[in-house]
């Protein structure tokens, strides 16, 4: 099937950015790593598949909160609570951002440089000649997320609702804001009234969980939650497996292994 330029696919497409937009197993997940690793005297660093296993909870989104979860998991596996571990959030914060970001506060010199890009704006082209509204809602903060859309892709202006805008996900909220922005450009379509499809991609438990939460807020509109495998799952078949059942579960409707096999297409067969 093919979709004809010129009609237009009832459908708004909203992106995480994190593991869908850029591969961030070696700059979000290495400092995170660092961060717990630092705080526990070189005690413990997670692996990957300890970090997978904290999302999969769907709560720590945030990766500032996830390293500080992990440290008071580690302390208490020694026998202490965490009203012993004197542990500063602020201060992890900071470690975290120093390896992300990098220690010049004019230009980033971290992990955030080496990202290997997911997708290309070539891809976002052929969703906006298909009629299809595109914008992002990313846990990530403005700054880090406006370099990869701005600085790495060359989109101007993109929309976007990242960490300081709106309360962490699975909380749906700044999946709202994205689409009242989109609003303006739609062709004067009002998308609360006529309704169009709503996807969002995503590469977390939390992701599919905020599209079942915008379900049950909003249960009048469509909304799809679509799965993306970060490339650090796709090392082996069983990684892969157990990502993909773990993302149904949630709720996805489809899990791809990269954002771009989301087609006009492929959407135009899922609305």
């Amino acid at each position: 099937m093919s979709v004809n330029q010129q009609t237009s696919i009832p459908a708004i497409v909203v992106f995480d950015i994190d593991g869908v937009v850029r591969d961030v197993s070696g700059s979000y997940r290495r400092a995170l790593a660092d961060t717990v690793e630092h705080f526990t005297a070189q005690a413990y660093r997670p692996t990957a598949d300890d970090i997978d296993r904290l999302k999969s909870e769907g709560v720590w989104n945030n990766d500032w909160e996830g390293s500080q979860e992990l440290i008071y998991r580690y302390f208490e596996t020694q026998g202490q609570s965490r009203e012993q571990v004197n542990l500063d959030y602020e201060s992890i914060v900071a470690f975290f951002q120093l390896r992300y970001r990098g220690n010049d506060s004019n230009n980033l010199t971290g992990y955030i440089r080496d990202e290997p890009l997911l997708l290309q704006p070539s891809y976002l082209n052929q969703l906006t000649e298909a009629g299809i509204s595109w914008g992002f809602f990313s846990g990530a903060t403005r700054a880090s997320a406006t370099y990869v859309l701005q600085q790495r892709l060359g989109l101007e202006s993109p929309i976007l609702i990242a960490m300081e805008d709106a309360p962490g996900k699975p909380d749906p909220t700044g999946l709202f804001s994205t689409l009242e922005l989109l609003q303006c450009g739609i062709n004067n379509i009002n998308i609360i009234n006529d309704s169009p499809s709503i996807i969002y991609v995503g590469d977390t438990v939390a992701d599919m969980y905020t599209v079942e939460k915008a379900q049950n807020i909003q249960p009048n509109r469509t909304w799809i939650a679509v799965g993306v495998l970060p490339p650090h799952v796709q090392q082996t078949a069983q990684k892969r497996d157990d990502y993909t059942e773990s993302l149904k579960k949630a709720g996805a409707k489809i899990v791809l292994s990269n954002v771009q096999q989301l087609t006009p297409e492929k959407i135009q067969e899922l609305v």
